[in-house]
């Protein structure tokens, strides 16, 4: 009921706008809140149905008692991302527009979330477009000779369009590299000997005390995980317990610690080994740089803590280490020692790329990722038929095989059972 005391009914109530009045329970005729309500009528909604959305207090119980008298009126739960599936299986969004969605709302970095907005936008799905639309005239072309041969239509030199595809590809597939970290971030293990600066390293890189740090060694004894934003890269840090030889320690509990940790470093792209630069190299030191030789992870990085006191650690030991190992000095206690650490991780992880410019098309996706390169085997295989002169009918096999898998991306060609994998990971109300 509206604030003024007079009811509105369903006919009368205007789209787009906004209603203040009081939800009241038809059994008891108790007023259970003051709310909002708006109506917005197909197609102009998210879902283009007709939708009604009621903003209530924010508190749990009024929400809940809110939701259940819809529910008892007739209404239902919406499924994970139903809402966004909606939009999609009417045409509000595409595909890669409405996974674009979930990205938004799990973005870990300003540079996440603005790649995610980029593709809700329609960026990757303009490009992808682009790709298709190329391979359709050119299939077109090959169809026409294969389908009305007694009309003499003159054989299609189709090369160029696909080779214009094909570096289309080749670019977005490139961007992959990039996106997908920006996206997903790199796993990060923090390692070291007790009482290096680990968890104290973990509080710097993320700007918070999230770990307790003391002078007690072994104060780790489990693995925490959190996401650091490190100059726009999400990197999943986590710290872990102590690593020490087996033998100099009987407590059950730490042996639990370093069996996590290893299973840490194993699952790990990026390790990062915290040594204390102001002591000299221990044994213990030396069985963490062993472990991490053995389990051999994509990227390592030796970072020398404690930067601020007087150096003891010979840094010439490391060189006896097996295997390349970067070096980098921090400071986890002083206000900018961990900069260059930083710094460092940034270069690392993306390889010296340049972060994706405004308006860059960037793949963010494993899934499409993948889908782009099944598009560039067969256009590949397409570009070689036609150059070898293979008759018209195999090259449009191949053609029609990279269409598909463009669809895939946009949702031209997808089956309910990629849908429904697709949109479990959504929350409810998306």
């Amino acid at each position: 009921m509206p604030a003024s005391g007079g009811e509105i009914l369903p006919g009368e109530w205007e789209s787009h706008r906004l209603m203040f009045g009081s939800v009241h329970d038809p059994a008891s005729g108790e007023r259970v809140d003051e709310v909002l309500a708006v109506l917005m009528r197909g197609p102009h909604s998210y879902t283009r149905e007709d939708v009604v959305e009621i903003d209530c207090h924010g508190g749990t119980v009024p929400v809940q008692r809110v939701l259940k008298l819809c529910l008892a009126q007739g209404a239902r739960l919406a499924q994970p991302g139903e809402f966004t599936l909606r939009a999609f299986l009417n045409g509000r969004l595409d595909l890669a527009q409405a996974e674009a969605v979930l990205d938004v709302v799990q973005a870990r970095t300003d540079e996440g979330l603005r790649l995610a907005v980029e593709q809700l936008g329609g960026g990757v799905s303009s490009r992808v477009k682009g790709i298709r639309a190329r391979l359709l005239h050119a299939l077109a072309h090959l169809e026409a000779t294969i389908d009305f041969p007694e009309d003499d239509v003159p054989p299609a030199d189709v090369s160029p369009e696909l080779s214009e595809a094909l570096q289309d590809l080749d670019a977005l597939i490139m961007s992959a590299s990039t996106g997908i970290i920006l996206r997903q971030g790199i796993r990060t293990a923090i390692v070291g000997r007790p009482n290096v600066g680990k968890s104290s390293l973990l509080n710097a890189l993320l700007r918070t005390e999230r770990a307790i740090v003391t002078d007690i060694a072994g104060t780790t004894r489990d693995t925490l995980e959190e996401v650091a934003n490190v100059r726009g890269v999400p990197l999943v840090l986590t710290d872990t317990a102590g690593l020490r030889h087996e033998g100099r320690t009987e407590d059950p509990i730490e042996r639990i610690g370093m069996d996590r940790t290893r299973r840490a470093i194993s699952e790990a792209d990026l390790v990062l080994i915290v040594l204390d630069g102001s002591e000299a190299l221990t044994r213990d030191d030396r069985d963490v740089l062993h472990e991490i030789t053995e389990q051999k992870p994509a990227m390592s990085l030796a970072v020398i803590n404690k930067s601020d006191l007087p150096q003891e650690l010979d840094l010439q030991n490391l060189g006896r280490i097996p295997g390349k190992l970067e070096v980098v000095h921090a400071s986890a206690t002083q206000s900018g020692g961990t900069d260059e650490l930083e710094a460092k991780l940034a270069e690392l992880v993306l390889s010296g790329r340049a972060a994706p410019r405004p308006g860059d098309a960037v793949i963010t996706s494993v899934r499409h990722r993948d889908a782009l390169e099944r598009a560039r085997e067969h256009t590949i295989s397409a570009l070689a038929a036609s150059g070898a002169g293979t008759p018209a009918a195999f090259v449009a096999v191949d053609l029609h095989s990279a269409l598909n898998a463009l669809g895939e991306i946009t949702g031209e060609t997808v089956g309910e059972d990629l849908l429904d994998e697709i949109f479990r990971n959504f929350c409810i109300g998306k």
